[in-house]
């Protein structure tokens, strides 16, 4: 099987470089399953009905998020009625949503999970905890197995790779915004790599206006910041899953410069 994963895709020049690729993407590596994070797709925070489903229609299987799934109403009730739409496992247990999701592609068998880091992110529970749990509920016949860790710390989300290793097919940080080139298959036959980067404009800082992220570094009086438009990239990754086994052949990081 092979799966192609999407970084933090930022706001409309993120969406639409999403939009205008992943065809040409599923067919070039022939791709059985695409996943994306959503969590900065509306804005560059949270998400509305209305383009999750442009994107599902056109090409995304699953999307993950993170601390900004809730910053936008219409999460809310959107969530629970999208269960391709996942947010972190170990949010409160009475938080809408799933923090999984298992559902069948091209006759496989597929689990897609989601847990948040702890260092230097809001309040949420052990992941390490939460994702052993999460696991326990996923059928044993469910070999691919595909985790997004959505952290700050580097160090966190390779204890994390280390934690699961042979025990999901693969590992891949979100988050920051920022691709690493630390792609690797650990022993155990779990496909990793710290930060599958941003999906949106590079004109500014991690996707939002430099001037608006610049004032908040420098003022005690910022607004919220608004997207950046320009220099825009794509970052993921494809990985090729053994489906009889689970365990990763291998992993390819993409960095693709898209014009708009």
């Amino acid at each position: 099987m092979k799966v192609l994963m999407f970084g933090d895709v930022v706001a409309k020049p993120g969406r639409i470089a999403v939009l205008e690729r992943i065809q040409d993407l599923r067919e070039q590596h022939q791709i059985d399953l695409a996943i994306m994070n959503a969590e900065n797709l509306a804005g560059g925070f949270s998400v509305t009905p209305s383009l999750c489903e442009q994107l599902f229609a056109n090409g995304i299987d699953v999307m993950t998020s993170g601390n900004h799934i809730f910053d936008k109403k219409e999460a809310i009730d959107y969530i629970r009625k999208q269960p391709r739409l996942i947010r972190p496992a170990n949010y409160p247990p009475n938080t809408p949503g799933s923090g999984y999701w298992v559902g069948e592609v091209k006759g496989v068998a597929v689990a897609v999970a989601n847990v948040m880091g702890r260092v230097f992110m809001p309040p949420s529970d052990d992941p390490f905890r939460i994702i052993d749990q999460v696991l326990k509920s996923v059928p044993a016949e469910v070999k691919v197995r595909i985790v997004d860790v959505h952290a700050e710390a580097t160090s966190e989300k390779v204890a994390m790779g280390w934690h699961l290793d042979g025990k999901v097919s693969v590992v891949v940080g979100t988050h920051t915004h920022v691709q690493t080139a630390d792609e690797r298959i650990l022993p155990e036959g779990t496909a990793y790599l710290t930060d599958l980067g941003m999906t949106g404009s590079y004109a500014g800082v991690i996707g939002m206006n430099k001037s608006d992220v610049i004032a908040r570094f420098t003022s005690v009086i910022a607004k919220r910041a608004e997207h950046s438009s320009g220099q825009v990239r794509i970052c993921a990754a494809v990985i090729d899953i053994d489906e009889a086994t689970g365990r990763a052949r291998s992993i390819e990081r993409l960095n693709l410069g898209h014009d708009q």
